[in-house]
């Protein structure tokens, strides 16, 4: 497929030890050496593949900068095209400025994420592994970067790939019943292919159950902390981060909205939501706050409830009580250096509690240790070693290849014609192909690699 000769500045905006403009397309090097005077004065056409050359970057008879460039010649490129690195100074004007020199000489702007897009349409990539590039750059965590890694590696595309090699096998069976009936083939499905449709079914319906535990991993778990004003929720909160992230005074309603940070415990994103202490009040401004609080309180995976030890139960410790879900829920007592007045017995949803200090940073570090332990009751230790799905597209495809497998067997239950399931077939092996991009839209590339920055 021909396409233009793109550009972009690869590296982030701004000052830093180097800037690289990047290159790709047909006319990569023929634009390079418009630009590029090598110290080695070899022509620029004659540059091995896969060296770095030194060299300067002029515009006509002004010099620009002095810089290293990478050749990469096609097929063996990211892009399978030629591609071209220009190893700037850092900086802002420097870098814009070489991006501004390959423009003028025949380069067109890179689209966000059009290097990859052009490794996906050339064969160099999958779609799950275009997928795996945008999770690699945000990756907040080992574990989400080593689940980023498995797919970049083409895990998910080979099982995928497996799995429709099954499925042709029993549609090759189907279609020999269908159109050669005089050869005498049994119309019921042998039972080694039923097997080996039950074994696809199963396949899939892990990978679909994956799916909370890969999104936990990739996008963190939500975890809100919630409690009456002034219990100590954004004291524990910079607790956690060890830093002054929230402003904490003895005045009740300091906390006006939610403060989201993430952290990282033992591998796992945890995005901490510090809310406004839900209470009833006049003041609209806090109110607000109060309304975003319940929202973030049903909306959470894990709920830290914070109580104040050294207070007896109230009124508003009970609604926020009553409006927690049990399953969810770690109990936190806070204040244990001061005298304990709270009776906790009749709080019987919560089964789990802790006892900290946030002020004086007692029992943090019990406390990280049973966040942990909820996240791994959620089966997520070992799950970067393990095949798991994070992204919503692959799990709506894999839903519809494993209803149409279920239609499968409903049709045989019921001694419907083999026809049927030759229709059910083609639609299970179709949904396969939309994980990896066999089929696949225009407004779902467009979709996918809008979500990519510039020069990747």
């Amino acid at each position: 497929m021909m396409f233009d000769t793109i550009a972009a500045i690869s590296t982030p905006r701004g000052e830093g030890g180097i800037g690289i403009v990047r290159l790709s397309g047909d006319k990569a090097i023929e634009i390079l050496g418009k630009i590029f005077k090598p110290k080695s004065q070899k022509k620029v056409e004659d540059i091995k593949s896969y060296t770095i050359n030194y060299g300067h970057i002029y515009d006509k008879d002004i010099l620009v900068d002095e810089v290293l460039v990478s050749v990469m010649k096609g097929p063996n490129t990211y892009t399978r095209e030629d591609i071209v690195e220009i190893n700037c100074h850092g900086g802002y004007l420097i870098t814009e400025k070489v991006l501004e020199l390959v423009l003028k000489n025949g380069c067109k702007i890179a689209e966000p994420g059009e290097f990859t897009r052009r490794a996906f349409l050339n064969g160099r990539l999958d779609l799950t592994q275009a997928e795996a590039v945008i999770d690699l750059i945000h990756g907040k965590t080992e574990k989400s970067i080593s689940l980023s890694l498995n797919n970049l590696r083409g895990d998910l595309k080979e099982q995928i790939a497996h799995l429709k090699k099954i499925l042709l096998d029993v549609a090759a069976h189907v279609n020999v019943v269908l159109d050669y009936p005089e050869e005498g083939v049994d119309e019921p499905m042998p039972d080694n292919l039923v097997r080996d449709l039950h074994n696809v079914h199963d396949t899939i319906t892990k990978l679909v159950e994956s799916y909370d535990k890969g999104k936990m991993i990739k996008e963190g778990i939500k975890t809100a902390i919630v409690g009456k004003p002034n219990v100590g929720k954004s004291s524990l909160l910079n607790s956690i981060l060890r830093e002054e992230r929230a402003i904490v005074t003895s005045i009740a309603g300091t906390t006006r909205d939610t403060i989201e940070e993430i952290i990282n415990i033992k591998g796992i994103p945890l995005v901490m939501v510090d809310t406004a202490g839900i209470r009833e009040t006049q003041d609209e401004v806090e109110n607000i706050g109060v309304q975003k609080s319940k929202k973030v309180l049903q909306e959470a995976d894990l709920v830290l409830f914070v109580m104040d030890s050294s207070r007896e139960l109230s009124e508003e410790d009970k609604e926020i009580y009553e409006n927690i879900q049990s399953e969810k829920v770690i109990g936190i007592l806070n204040k244990i250096d001061i005298e304990r007045k709270l009776d906790i017995t009749s709080l019987t949803k919560v089964k789990k509690w802790i006892e900290i200090s946030a002020l004086e940073n007692i029992g943090i570090e019990n406390l990280e240790n049973e966040i942990y332990n909820f996240i791994l009751s959620e089966n997520i230790e070992d799950s970067s070693e393990k095949l798991i799905i994070t992204n919503i597209r692959h799990k709506s495809a894999l839903e519809k290849t494993k209803q149409a497998i279920e239609n499968i067997f409903e049709t045989m239950d019921m001694g419907y014609p083999m026809d049927l399931i030759a229709v059910d077939l083609n639609d299970a092996m179709d949904s396969l192909s939309e994980v990896t991009g066999e089929i696949s839209s225009e407004d779902l590339l467009d979709h996918i690699f809008s979500n990519f920055c510039v020069g990747k």
